[in-house]
C-alpha cells in the first residue's frame, strides 16, 4: 500500500541544496541535502542556505528551550542535573545515577520516568551496561534526564506526575510558551517525540534565534540553563560526543544535536547557527557546522578536527565527508560578503 503525504512536496526538505559529499576515493558516492542558518544577537537572519523559516522539528536541539519551560515552572535544577534536562547522554554511569539522584531530591525513582525504554547509545556505555545485567530501561534511554527534569517541574509545581507528557498537562503548556518566545516562532505543529513527549515544530531560523538568546542571557532561567550547559558539557552529550566537544572548542557556547540530523549552537555574543541534513543522517552535521562558523571568521584546532568525517574502508580511511562550495557561497551570498 502506498502511503501518501500531501504535504511533502511543498516541503523546502525537498528543495535543499546541497550540502555535502561524501566522497569514497576520488568518486562522490552520495551527497547530503541540508539547510543551515545564522541569527544575529538581534534575531535577525545574518547567514543562510536554502529555506530556513518554515516549520520542522528540532527533535531534541528543543531541550534547552524546554529546560528553561521547567525552571519557569518552578524546578530546583541546577548543575548536572539541570544540564541532564538539556540531554541526550550517553547513557555512561555518571548520567544514570545523576538521573537516579535528580528524581531523588524530589522524591521519585525511576519507576516515575515514561520515557521509551532503551539502552545506551554510546557503544562503551552500552557494552558495560549490558554486561553488568543491564535491560531496557527508560532510565537507560537516553532522555530520561529531560523526563525527570520535567517531574522535577510537576513536583515543584504540584502538578500530576503521571499525565506530564500530555500536551494538555500545564507542563506542556508552559514548555510551549517558552519556546515560543525565545524563538519567535509560534509552534505550528506537534508530534510525538522518540521519547513519548511532545515535539514542537520550529522553524530552523527560530532554532538558531532560541540558541542565541539562552547563551547571551544575563540573568533568569536563561542565564541558569547556559550556565548548566557550559559548564557541564558532558552531562548534556557524553564523554565521547562530538556535541560535547563543540561546546569545549567555544568556549562560553552552548549546543545540543537532535534526531534526524539537527544542531544548534548559540554564542555568548548572541548569534545562533542551526544545521539540518535533510535526510536525516547526521554524519555531515558537524562539517556543515563548523563551516559556518568559519562563514563567521571563527576558526580552530578543534573544530577543524570535529569537521573531519572520514569515510572508511577494510579499517582505514578511504575517503570523507566534504562540505560543498553551495554552503560556503550561500553563506556569503547571504550575509553580503
Amino acid at each position: 500500500m502506498t502511503a501518501h503525504t500531501p504535504a511533502a512536496h511543498a516541503s523546502p526538505l525537498a528543495e535543499a541544496p546541497v550540502v555535502a559529499h561524501v566522497v569514497r576515493g576520488e568518486l562522490v558516492e552520495s551527497v547530503h541535502h541540508g539547510l543551515v542558518v545564522v541569527t544575529s544577537l538581534s534575531g535577525e537572519i545574518e547567514l543562510a542556505v536554502g529555506e530556513v523559516d518554515a516549520p520542522m522539528f528540532p527533535r531534541s536541539s528543543n531541550k534547552p528551550m524546554q529546560a528553561v519551560g521547567m525552571l519557569r515552572a518552578g524546578a530546583e535544577l541546577d548543575g548536572p542535573h539541570l544540564a541532564l534536562a538539556c540531554a541526550s547522554h550517553s547513557g555512561e554511569a555518571f548520567h544514570l545515577e545523576a538521573v537516579r539522584q535528580g528524581l531523588a531530591a524530589v522524591g521519585l525513582d525511576e519507576s516515575y520516568l515514561q520515557n521509551t525504554p532503551s539502552w545506551p547509545i554510546d557503544d562503551e556505555a552500552r557494552a558495560a551496561y549490558l554486561a553488568a545485567g543491564g535491560r531496557a530501561s527508560s532510565l537507560a534511554q537516553n532522555c530520561s534526564g529531560k523526563h525527570a527534569g520535567m517531574l522535577a517541574a510537576c513536583v515543584a509545581a504540584g502538578w500530576g506526575t503521571q499525565t506530564y507528557r500530555e500536551l494538555e498537562h500545564p507542563l506542556q503548556q508552559e514548555i510551549r510558551r517558552a519556546m515560543e518566545e525565545l524563538s519567535g516562532d509560534a509552534v505550528e505543529q506537534v508530534a510525538v517525540d522518540g521519547c513519548g513527549a511532545p515535539v514542537m515544530s520550529l522553524s530552523l531560523a527560530g532554532l538558531a534565534r532560541s540558541f542565541g538568546r539562552i547563551a547571551s542571557a544575563e540573568d533568569g532561567p536563561e542565564a541558569t540553563v547556559a550556565r548548566a550547559m557550559r559548564e557541564h558539557p558532558q552531562y548534556v552529550g557524553g564523554t565521547r560526543r562530538e556535541v560535547t566537544a563543540l561546546m569545549r572548542a567555544l568556549p562560553g557556547s552552548i549546543a545540543k544535536d537532535g534526531a534526524e540530523a539537527v544542531l544548534a549552537l548559540g554564542l555568548p555574543d548572541g548569534r545562533g547557527l542551526a544545521v539540518k541534513i535533510t535526510d536525516g543522517q547526521g554524519r555531515a552535521c558537524h562539517a556543515v557546522m563548523v563551516e559556518a562558523l568559519r562563514a563567521l571568521g571563527t576558526t580552530h584546532a578543534s573544530l577543524d578536527r570535529l569537521a573531519e568525517v572520514p569515510i572508511m574502508g577494510h579499517g582505514r580511511q578511504v575517503g570523507q565527508v566534504l562540505v560543498t562550495d553551495t554552503v560556503r557561497a550561500g553563506l556569503r551570498a547571504e550575509g553580503g560578503a
